[in-house]
């Protein structure tokens, strides 16, 4: 796991010395994700210059450090990740002749390339990576990402250098960088609370997709990104060949396939071990990984004292169950809220999930002990593991048939009564209402019917679902919200089930531009490697062909999952409601956040600062003080944008 990053100036314009120190400097803003070692290499004439940062996990002898040259002498690669099955591709290609210095996946990585071409190896590698290749002969730059979107890379032209890098602040440390805020990304961070790719909060900065190649020429510099995998193909491809074998056959499918997809992530040079919720999913990666070690594996949770936001009972007593050796740490709210400041520099970017926080928390706490930490990410994406799965298949089914102009007057007649007078009619003190009905706040729910009774299609329900702001163009001052896979139908697959479709979109959306950048960020900032089994691509291709049924049962969601981890782990110790790994940030805003949201969200600074319509903000925060919504996103939102200009004025 590393850091990479670089730029190409094809008309020479640096000296030696220049092009070293300006490496170097866009280098060491990325020490936290490398702080083993560092190298720079750079070709004057050429005009290119490679930086990287080390965090040494397989080879930690000087034949893994990078920039790295292929035995041949004609490519140079700077390559973040993991191939993790680069023993296997280390076999095949010494077979053809290749013979290795030293022991490192990238040397590997290096031999394929010369081997097969780009294209071809790439399709072979199993792993997580973003890199930078040099090919020194036609001297043409190659970006590559992994399937899923594990690994960031940014890249961006600026007149006519082209520097790309594995977080923005290595970008901004070029000479030549200078990039607006974009504000027609800022809308789409304010529907999402993270920026989709291929959008920064930078004009002309984007991030290279999931599973796409970026060819650089000189000659030809409004290039794009071209897909080499699809998931589009994956779940379409594995909707028209379903599996066809039994119930029974399809677990232990899944088990082999999963264990073997764990196993090749053990694979270290260093200390390992893995996040631990006690949910499904971490359950089922802890409880593979303990079934093919010899010694008790390391497993990490963050515990808090508020009941609602507690799982760390439920992980002990799983540890305890599979014998692993197991370092839980309760953290107070004060604990929590001093990572706040650290948010704007660890993400680089506006991100405003607030999971954010003990993300940080749980990979701070693993660093301690391990240099590696197995995650249980991708579950719900691949196997129907979200509630919104079944809400909007079943929104659907009751009011798809009533013709829009209905629903439109249902949608405003129920706006035309407060949130406020709802909220009274359905309190709790009201005794002529059964039980089930006295809920707190049931004003907002009812609004969020309201804006789901008007949409058009079923997709159009999922993006109300997943949507913070509902109309950010009247947010941000001078927005127009781009293309994103969310609201253009051409890109969405075409699936037989809008419960699949909204699959679908998770895994192409949600998964790598809120969950991976999170996970990535949370513990790249300690120099911790992350590693998701689920996301292997052969888990992936697996779980397109298993039917729906086998996903959503009666018995619960994620159904064929847990088939697998009940082999393991009693099924009473998995059973329970499902539980977000989040904190209470909507009573912290109103106790010990308040003074500090209240200076960023000053009406008079807003509207001095020009990037938003100060109203609606205002009003959002004065109804959430005052305990008639509950508005934490929404705020949640505005602060991390706010937390972040303070920090990138």
């Amino acid at each position: 796991m590393c850091g990479i990053t670089g730029f190409w100036n094809w008309r020479q314009q640096f000296s030696p010395e220049q092009m070293q120190n300006i490496t170097q400097g866009m280098s060491n803003t990325l020490l936290h994700r490398g702080p083993d070692d560092g190298g720079v290499w750079f070709d004057v004439e050429a005009g290119m210059a490679l930086g990287h940062r080390r965090l040494a996990i397989v080879d930690l002898s000087p034949e893994g450090h990078q920039p790295m040259l292929s035995a041949n002498g004609r490519y140079v690669i700077v390559f973040n990740g993991e191939i993790y099955n680069f023993l296997e591709l280390r076999r095949q290609v010494e077979q053809l002749g290749h013979r290795f210095r030293g022991h490192s996946d990238t040397e590997v990585m290096l031999a394929c390339f010369s081997q097969w071409g780009l294209e071809r190896s790439i399709e072979q590698f199993n792993g997580m990576f973003a890199f930078a290749l040099w090919d020194r002969q036609e001297r043409i730059l190659y970006l590559g990402r992994d399937r899923l979107g594990e690994k960031p890379l940014y890249y961006g032209w600026f007149g006519s250098t082209f520097i790309f890098g594995s977080e923005l602040k290595a970008l901004k440390a070029h000479p030549d960088f200078s990039a607006k805020i974009d504000r027609n990304a800022l809308a789409l961070y304010m529907r999402h609370n993270c920026i989709p790719a291929p959008y920064s909060i930078y004009q002309g900065v984007y991030k290279l997709p999931p599973g796409c190649l970026l060819t650089v020429r000189p000659d030809f510099p409004d290039c794009h990104p071209l897909p080499y995998w699809s998931l589009k193909s994956v779940a379409e491809d594995g909707i028209a060949n379903p599996w066809s074998g039994s119930v029974s056959e399809a677990i232990t499918a899944l088990d082999t396939l999963l264990r073997d997809a764990v196993s090749l992530r053990m694979i270290a040079d260093v200390p390992l071990g893995a996040f631990l919720s006690g949910g499904v999913d971490s359950s089922t990666v802890v409880a593979l990984m303990q079934q093919q070690s010899t010694q008790p594996v390391k497993t990490f949770t963050i515990g808090f004292f508020e009941d609602g936001y507690n799982e760390a009972k439920d992980a002990k007593a799983v540890a305890q169950h599979l014998g692993t050796d197991h370092t839980e740490l309760y953290v107070t709210p004060s604990d929590a809220m001093a990572v706040i400041p650290k948010l704007p520099t660890l993400y680089d970017e506006p991100f405003s999930d607030s999971s954010q926080i003990p993300t940080f928390l749980v990979s701070q706490l693993a660093r301690q002990h391990v240099t590696v930490s197995l995650s249980g990410d991708g579950g719900d994406e691949l196997f129907a593991g979200y509630n919104r799965y079944l809400l909007g298949q079943k929104i659907w089914q009751q009011i798809g048939w009533i013709p829009k102009h209905l629903r439109q007057i249902g949608a405003n007649a129920l706006k035309g009564v407060s949130a406020q007078t709802w909220n009274q009619l359905f309190t709790s003190g009201n005794f002529l209402l059964p039980p089930k009905l006295r809920h707190v706040l049931v004003g907002d729910k009812l609004y969020k019917l309201a804006e789901i009774l008007a949409v058009d299609t079923p997709e159009i329900i999922y993006r109300e679902l997943v949507s913070h702001w509902k109309q950010p163009e009247s947010l941000v001052l001078g927005a127009v919200e781009p293309s994103t896979a969310l609201n253009n139908p051409k890109a969405w697959a075409k699936l037989p089930n809008l419960t699949q479709r909204m699959m679908y979109l998770d895994t192409v959306t949600y998964l790598p531009d809120d969950i991976l950048v999170k996970v990535d960020r949370a513990s790249m900032g300690v120099s911790l490697e992350s590693r998701i089994p689920l996301l292997d691509h052969r888990v992936v291709e697996f779980a397109w062909r298993m039917p729906l049924s086998m996903k959503m049962h009666k018995e619960g969601s994620k159904w064929l999952l847990r088939q697998v981890l009940y082999q393991y782990v009693p099924r009473s110790l998995i059973e329970r409601p499902k539980m977000g790994f989040g904190v209470p940030i909507d009573s912290w805003l109103r106790g010990p956040l308040r003074d500090w949201a209240e200076a960023l969200l000053d009406e008079k600074k807003l509207s001095e600062q020009g990037f938003f319509n100060p109203q609606p903000i205002r009003e959002k925060w004065r109804e959430h003080l005052a305990g008639d919504h509950n508005w934490q996103y929404y705020l949640w939102d505005v602060l991390m944008f706010q937390a972040w200009l303070e920090e990138n004025k």
